[in-house]
C-alpha cells in the first residue's frame, strides 16, 4: 500500500531530497527542517486561536471595539 502526498511519488520525493542535499548540504538541511516543522506548527495554532470549538471568533480576531475608529483627528 502506498501514500500519495500531493500525488508525488517515492521517487520524485527521493529526488527532491537529493537537490535539497546539494543545495545546502547535510549540516544544514536538519536546521531548515526544524525551522520549517516550527513554522507550521505556529501557523496551525494561530488558526486554532482565531476560532474557539462552536466556530465564533474570538476577541482580537479582527473585530474592533465600539469607540475604536469614532474618535476625532488631530487636524479639526
Amino acid at each position: 500500500m502506498t501514500t500519495q502526498l500531493l500525488f508525488i511519488g517515492t521517487t520524485e520525493l527521493l529526488i527532491i531530497g537529493a537537490i535539497a542535499l546539494l543545495l545546502f548540504g547535510g549540516k544544514k538541511l536538519p536546521e531548515l527542517m526544524k525551522g520549517l516543522g516550527q513554522g507550521v506548527s505556529s501557523f496551525k495554532k494561530g488558526m486554532n486561536e482565531g476560532t474557539t470549538d462552536d466556530g465564533q471568533r474570538t476577541k482580537g480576531d479582527g473585530q474592533r471595539s465600539k469607540d475604536e475608529g469614532q474618535g476625532t483627528t488631530e487636524g479639526e
